[in-house]
């Protein structure tokens, strides 16, 4: 059991366990105000994060850890669709130093797998960031006219 890399994948546990709430918060403001389109990509990052959150679960039981059930934040609720995406950029932007970090620590750690696994996740939030980063473009160049196409 290397306390360390367990100490990492708890701490990123963590970071999912909040990626996953503030997500389908939001999924569920979005579908209430008929934005169906966002909503559902919401959720299903959503999803994407509870599947990271999973994968970290398993890797701490396979190292004897006890994987945490809590968040490291709270969710933010009744943001405009802006803010919500400097929010979802910064969950994401966070989680990309931390997993990085993290990848460095454990192949210094000489546990290869848990390397691999920071990394796989490290590719999944880049993705992530990147549509959210686009999706805010999008809003500010094009205002209004590019909310109509997210209804529905």
């Amino acid at each position: 059991m290397n306390k360390k890399v367990i100490d990492l994948l708890n701490a990123a546990r963590s970071r999912e366990l909040t990626a996953i709430s503030q997500y389908m918060a939001q999924h569920y403001e979005l579908e209430d105000q008929d934005f169906g389109k966002l909503a559902s990509k919401f959720k299903e990052i959503a999803i994407a994060e509870m599947k990271h959150g999973e994968k970290l679960a398993e890797r701490i039981l396979f190292l004897k850890g006890e994987p945490t059930s809590k968040p490291d934040g709270d969710a933010k609720k009744g943001q405009e669709i802006g803010e919500m995406l400097k929010t979802n950029m910064g969950l994401e932007a966070g989680a990309m130093k931390m997993y990085n970090d993290a990848s460095v620590v454990c192949a210094a750690e000489k546990d290869q797998i848990s390397k691999e696994i920071f990394e796989e996740l490290l590719k999944d939030e880049e993705e992530h960031f990147n549509y959210f980063e686009n999706v805010k473009d999008h809003i500010d160049k094009l205002g209004a006219a590019y909310l109509a196409t997210l209804v529905g």
